[in-house]
């Protein structure tokens, strides 16, 4: 189960009998596994669309302090926005923290200061505008996996070779009902995409070869990181002297924990969320590896205690959906 999820990491779409072949597995193994994983809630394969045709502008990052004891009942309230992809109740210096996408259409100023602060138990919204996002959720790796083993789904991943749309409107109706069947599943095949649209099997594979080339939606994994052995996750504001935060951002970004890694405005212009085995990690990673980066000058931890939402998809302990 876990080379399947860290295989679909690196290519997503890689047929079954490859990822067989690939992992020395039978392919009935692979297909009733998989099955499994995706049936029980553990995993998803679904589609990143490109932010450029569903936003309006830079994510934000949400740091909510709440009345004492309300911060469950706050974090459900937050699920209620479309515009909140993430939710996650912390301890530390706030209880909660999210991140906000303004999608097409949301009045971004009403959310941050009217609709967001006005809900019940709120006691304060820091927000902060993320300028730079060096690294994000979907290059996150579980990092089993041979050389070899990873040589070989690479040629399994459709490249991005062509011009990125800029507006949703140049999908046609074909390509825009493939891009949400995708979204759904990026597994998809042309077959079951041209079922589902009532279209022919070669319109849909001309759709989906269009959107993975163009970049207008990028499969990725979905899963838990409590169930695959990373229980603890945490994020970390650096204060740092302005001529090292791009040293900064380019280390944390190829840290092996590192699952965003971003420049927001505030006093501490560096955000670094990380997945960790456990305490001993997270404090082998703050003495040897932020200790070791130039210019930090302070450091904030928040360190998850329930993660509500995940890429717009509700959790419940380690299951999705």
């Amino acid at each position: 189960d876990l080379d399947i999820v860290a295989a679909l990491q690196v290519a997503p779409r890689v047929p079954a009998n490859s990822l067989g072949d690939i992992l020395g597995v039978p392919t009935s193994t692979i297909t009733r596994r998989l099955n499994r994983l995706q049936n029980e809630r553990l995993m998803k394969v679904i589609g990143r669309f490109a932010w450029p045709l569903i936003r309006s502008g830079n994510p934000q990052q949400l740091w909510v302090r709440c009345l004492p004891g309300q911060a469950a009942q706050v974090a459900e309230q937050l699920k209620a926005f479309p515009e909140i992809q993430f939710v996650m109740t912390t301890s530390g210096t706030c209880d909660i923290y999210a991140d906000l996408f303004p999608l097409r259409g949301s009045d971004v100023n009403d959310l941050l200061s009217n609709r967001i602060p006005s809900l019940s138990g709120i006691k304060s919204v820091e927000s902060r505008l993320v300028l730079d996002s060096r690294r994000v959720g979907q290059s996150w790796r579980l990092g089993r996996l041979s050389a070899a083993q990873t040589e070989a789904l690479a040629a399994h991943i459709i490249p991005v070779n062509q011009p990125a749309l800029r507006f949703i409107e140049e999908l046609t109706d074909v390509e825009f009902g493939t891009m949400c069947e995708l979204g759904r599943n990026a597994r998809a095949s042309a077959a079951e995409v041209a079922r589902t649209l009532d279209v022919s099997s070669s319109s849909a594979y001309r759709a989906i070869q269009m959107l993975l080339a163009t970049g207008a939606i990028s499969p990725r994994v979905e899963v838990e990181p409590g169930a695959v052995g990373f229980p603890l996750s945490a994020v970390i504001s650096l204060q740092v002297k302005p001529k090292s935060i791009g040293t900064v951002l380019d280390r944390l970004a190829t840290h092996d924990s590192a699952r965003m890694v971003s420049m927001v405005t505030g006093k501490a212009p560096v955000v670094f969320h990380g997945l960790f085995r456990g305490p001993d990690d997270l404090a082998e990673f703050i003495t040897r590896d932020i200790g070791a980066l130039p210019g930090i000058q302070t450091m904030d931890t928040c360190v998850g205690v329930n993660v509500l939402r995940r890429y717009w998809m509700d959790r419940e302990s380690v299951f999705i959906g």
